[in-house]
């Protein structure tokens, strides 16, 4: 396999991003000084040079082709046919916008439209010769001679302001340190990465080896630096370096672990670029440089969305996410919004992350689209004055309470926020003509051992109901998923938390397994769940492998640059209430079925009688919150005999 593609961590972060500092500023005031003159007097400039280059050009081409004793006559012929080809030319380069191009930037788009400006002249010049049979050009080798100095001249003249900008840019942080940095993948990525590293002085970055695991590239050079070979000749063949880079964005998450592994051994601080689907156009820049994360260690496989699907669905319409402040529900907001709604309503009910999601978006360009609107799913009055006003077409059902500890001990809480608020807003999506609702679930709704999964299910029950009345034309659905990495309600951020204050971390039971996804691909199997079903389905996102809870916590401590159970302990507490060894897919009464999307699955199941359910919802709302919460557990199983509630003794 070869190591062209993946990701590495946190220490040269901080550098890379100095320059946006206060002293950018003034170092961009040196650099672009000509850029900031008038026009006139750029162009006046401009024109000198290139006459100057066009001229000493044409004058070589005459010099070279008599042997550096040009005749007489040729020597008139020059100054005679300058008075024309040089106007001709300068004309050319302007139409070929080299003029309006910010000169300390030169590239291969650059270097071609001189290239065309050049041969645009010359054949003009070639078409004269034969018109005036001689008389007004100078001879055919002449001319084309001219062409290829002319072109390297210009090109030159324009590497040369490129060079001037990046001296002077490494001039003005001459203060920072260099530091030597070993790439890991020698492809296209990690090429890429040493060529701007080599040109912009101003990253203090020197790349001085690659390793690869593809032997083919070993003992080659790539921008003029060694590629070795294996990562793993790290261990054994000692080299000065400062930092890594894994540049691998589509390696396995196996062999970013044992990369990690190396660059622990070797005590190596390292970073890695973005996975392939952060990427954009496929290339990587050095200020994109992160720390490694648990998901590059993980390693899920890519997914690839039907994104024509899902604009058609968001295009032009209203669209609610409720819990738009949370995990889920913010980066519901981020993908709905690159698919232009016309409206995006942001329902949330804590105004403090409602600001935090509200900014990003107005980042983003979002500020005519959004509509950030403090409400909670459980106040009627107000979500239906949010229904008569804005007519949604679509909700996304986010908000939820998904805590399964703090909800064993307040179950009715959960009932209330998780089943009631569902409720309220099925019934107001149906009544104000919403064309989809869609309940975001969970896989603890799966033969449920805590009060959280089983209002949660309840949730399911009920708007499956509320597909099979008659007159109902707004498609019901849910999407059940894992643990999302990262969330607020995930291990990781508190696996970090207790690493960083020197542990021990936490684990359950050292058996527990989980499925993880990050946050990016759920929500966008969500939205495409969304666009393919028509009412009652239940949807389950393919969530890969089981993943130990251990294992994760023993990755986490060696990204840290420690050693579990060395310099961070790991530490079992037991399983907590209502807390299972292992998620499942399915009720053993659900059929399972394929969708369009091979990632996508769709459960079906009979519904239960709406009348029937109806009354036991307000069974349990009638108990109240003074109620026993061992009362409610046992209300709840009723509804959901597959619900084994773990009862408080207190």
């Amino acid at each position: 396999m070869s190591v062209e593609g993946n990701p590495p961590t946190d220490v040269g972060l901080r550098n890379l991003t100095n320059s946006s500092s206060p002293f950018a500023e003034k170092t961009d005031r040196g650099l672009h000084s000509l850029a900031r003159m008038s026009s006139f007097a750029r162009a006046l400039l401009l024109v000198a040079f290139y006459g100057t280059a066009i001229s000493t050009a044409h004058w070589a081409a005459c010099v070279i082709r008599f042997e550096f004793h040009p005749p007489i006559e040729q020597r008139e012929l020059y100054w005679q046919s300058l008075k024309w080809s040089l106007p001709v030319e300068l004309l050319l380069l302007l139409l070929f916008g080299q003029f309006r191009s910010l000169l300390s930037y030169f590239s291969l788009p650059d270097a071609r439209r001189i290239m065309l400006a050049c041969a645009s002249s010359s054949a003009i010049s070639l078409s004269i010769w034969y018109l005036t049979d001689g008389q007004h050009a100078p001879p055919r080798s002449i001319i084309i001679l001219g062409f290829l100095l002319d072109t390297s001249a210009l090109g030159c003249v324009r590497l040369a302001f490129r060079l001037v900008r990046e001296r002077q840019k490494g001039n003005t942080i001459s203060g920072r340190p260099l530091r030597r940095i070993v790439i890991i993948g020698a492809g296209d990525v990690g090429a890429n990465l040493a060529k701007e590293m080599k040109l912009r002085r101003d990253l203090r970055m020197s790349p001085i080896a690659f390793y690869d695991d593809n032997h083919a590239k070993w003992n080659t050079y790539v921008h003029g630096v060694p590629v070795i070979g294996r990562p793993e000749l790290l261990t054994t063949r000692r080299i000065r370096a400062d930092e890594a880079i894994i540049a691998m964005p589509s390696a396995s998450g196996r062999r970013i672990r044992e990369v990690v592994q190396v660059f622990n051994e070797v005590h190596l601080p390292f970073e890695t670029v973005p996975s392939m689907e952060q990427m954009v156009n496929g290339v990587v820049k050095a200020s994109q440089i992160r720390p490694v994360q648990i998901e590059d260690l993980l390693g899920r496989e890519r997914i690839v969305l039907e994104t024509g699907r899902i604009r058609e669905l968001v295009h032009g319409n209203v669209v609610m996410v409720t819990g738009a402040g949370g995990s889920i529900g913010s980066e519901l907001c981020r993908q709905i919004l690159l698919h232009n709604p016309s409206r995006l309503l942001l329902v949330e009910r804590c105004e403090v992350q409602m600001f935090q999601i509200e900014q990003e978006l107005l980042m983003k360009g979002g500020e005519s689209l959004i509509v950030p609107l403090v409400a909670d799913v459980l106040d009627d009055e107000r979500m239906r004055g949010i229904f008569k006003l804005f007519l949604p077409k679509l909700v996304f059902h986010a908000a939820a309470h998904k805590h399964v500890p703090m909800m064993e001990h307040q179950p009715y809480e959960a009932f209330r926020n998780n089943t009631i608020g569902t409720k309220q807003l099925a019934k107001l999506s149906k009544e104000f003509g919403v064309a989809r609702f869609v309940l975001v679930s969970t896989d603890k709704a799966i033969n449920p051992t805590n009060a959280m999964g089983a209002t949660k299910r309840l949730a399911e029950l009920y708007i499956q109901a509320l597909q099979h009345q008659n007159g109902t034309e707004t498609k019901f659905m849910a999407v059940r998923f894992g643990n999302v990495l990262g969330s607020s309600g995930s291990v990781i951020p508190t696996f970090k938390k207790q690493i960083a204050s020197g542990g021990p971390v936490t684990v359950t039971h050292p058996e527990i397994t989980r499925y993880f996804m990050t946050v990016q691909e759920a929500v966008g199997l969500v939205l495409q769940s969304a666009a393919q079903g028509h009412g009652g389905e239940i949807f389950v996102l393919d969530m890969g492998k089981l993943v130990k809870i251990v294992d994760v916590a023993r990755q986490l401590i060696e990204l840290s640059g420690l050693k579990p159970d060395i310099d961070i302990e790991i530490k079992f507490t037991g399983l907590r209430p209502g807390e299972k060894l292992f998620e499942e897919l399915n009720y053993n009464t659900e059929g399972m079925m394929p969708t369009e999307h091979p990632k996508i699955m769709r459960f079906t199941g009979d519904p239960l009688p709406f009348e029937a359910l109806r009354q036991g919802l307000l069974m349990i709302c009638a108990s109240g919150p003074d109620s026993d919460s061992n009362r409610i557990k046992l209300d709840l199983q009723k509804l959901v005999p597959e619900y084994k509630p773990h009862f408080t003794t207190s």
